[in-house]
This record gives structure tokens, sequence and C-alpha cells, in this order.
């Protein structure tokens, strides 16, 4: 059963489950000043959505290849 129903795929479950993890850690345990912690969240935020909209585009890209055959 997959943790996240936006149609990804496990390979990339896994991957944004452990950047979000490495986010945690930064966030809790580490002593870097607070705009470096915003600068890391707002970086790993941009991969985890522009990764999720590259997986939808191309699954729409995928269905119109179906049906156009």
């Amino acid at each position: 059963m997959s943790f996240f129903k936006f149609g990804v795929d496990s390979v990339q479950e896994i991957l944004t489950l452990a950047l979000m993890l490495v986010f945690v850690f930064v966030l809790l345990y580490t002593e870097m000043s607070l705009m470096y912690k915003f600068g890391i969240g707002a970086l790993v935020f941009a991969v985890i959505f522009i990764t999720s909209l590259v997986n939808q585009a191309l699954k729409q890209q995928e269905q119109e290849a179906r049906k156009s055959r």
C-alpha cells in the first residue's frame, strides 16, 4: 500500500520520504542559522513539488500516447 496517493512509483516515494527525513534532521538537530534552514526547506519543497509535477506530466503524456494509437 502506498503512503502517497498521488500516483508516484515506489522509487520516487522512497526518495521523497528520504528527502523529508533529511530536512527534518537538518531542521531539528543542526546548529545552522535560521535563514539557512528556511533556504533548505524551500529547496526541499521545490524538489518534491517539481518531481510530482514532472511525474504527472509524464503520466498524462503516456495516456495521450495510448489514446492516439
